[in-house]
């Protein structure tokens, strides 16, 4: 059984029931799947706001963290980003917490088809973006890293093992894994979104426009939220990214980097297996060594 696997799907027909329990002032006309991805099936209410279910209980603890932490965080970033406006308790028809919000525009990264100099367009809004997440000052208890994306030993074995699962390590990955074996212990020192890959970044006319899915922020090494600048943008744009964000040193640089081949070798698996074939297209093309 795939590890992404939905303990409870909420279709059309409970959403409706779930959000006339809970917010009967919204009477919503229409509700329109939005995605389903390994921890929340999204539902589109009225093409204004994004109503977000758990699907595993795993992915309960992430929820309230963002319920938490959103609105604190919202407006200290330069993108928007999920507000919860309305929190859903657990009840008799759904056991877990879920939240509803305005809609953040735009599509996926990994489904916009950008070309390269689209993509150099993206360095200085995600700089400027990630350079005001990591120095943001927000009063919530956020968890240390709970799953060690910035220690080394650990992802650099998941890393290949995943990587196997595609067909094994690319020649242009295997100096990077190596290096980063011998990195110093992560700092964390940031708040971070810690899960930031290529279906989590939106663009809306080929400009990036939002970020989502926060359930995996914690405090951690700020490289864990890099991944980007190696998944997304033009070769050429990096210089431009670290003008604005700041000088960024080298085991920092190898942490993401070995981030990026883990996150997309992950997502090719996942979109291989759901019949995805652009997302799959577009990991494989950083998975593979690009």
């Amino acid at each position: 059984m795939p590890e992404w696997t939905a303990e409870f799907v909420v279709g059309e027909r409970l959403a409706r029931r779930l959000l006339a329990e809970q917010f009967p002032e919204l009477e919503p006309a229409r509700l329109e799947l939005l995605g389903e991805g390994w921890d929340n099936t999204a539902w589109l209410v009225d093409g204004a706001l994004v109503f977000r279910f758990p699907r595993r209980e795993i992915a309960v603890a992430g929820v309230r963290r963002e319920i938490a932490l959103l609105p604190a965080l919202a407006p200290l970033l330069p993108l928007p980003v999920p507000v919860p406006h309305f929190v859903g308790r657990p009840s008799h028809a759904f056991p877990w917490p879920f939240f509803g919000g305005p809609v953040v525009p735009g599509i996926e990264l990994a489904r916009a088809e950008l070309d390269e100099e689209q993509r150099s367009l993206l360095a200085r809004p995600l700089a400027e973006f990630l350079r005001a997440l990591h120095s943001a000052d927000v009063a919530v208890d956020l968890p240390v890293d709970p799953i060690d994306r910035a220690e080394m030993p650990r992802r650099v074995a998941r890393t290949r093992a995943r990587l196997d699962e595609l067909g094994g390590v690319p020649p242009e990955a295997e100096p990077v894994l190596e290096q980063a074996l011998e990195l110093p212990p992560p700092a964390y020192t940031a708040v971070v979104h810690g899960d930031l890959h290529l279906r989590h970044v939106l663009v809306d006319e080929g400009r990036l426009s939002g970020v989502i899915d926060w359930g995996d922020a914690c405090r951690s090494d700020p490289a864990v939220d890099l991944v980007p600048v190696w998944c997304a943008l033009s070769p050429g744009s990096r210089s431009e990214f670290f003008s604005v964000y700041g000088a960024v040193e080298e085991p920092a640089l190898v942490r993401a980097r070995v981030l990026s081949l883990f996150l997309c070798a992950v997502l090719a698996i996942h979109a291989r297996a759901e019949g995805l074939a652009d997302v799959e297209r577009e990991s494989l093309a950083v998975s593979s060594g690009r």
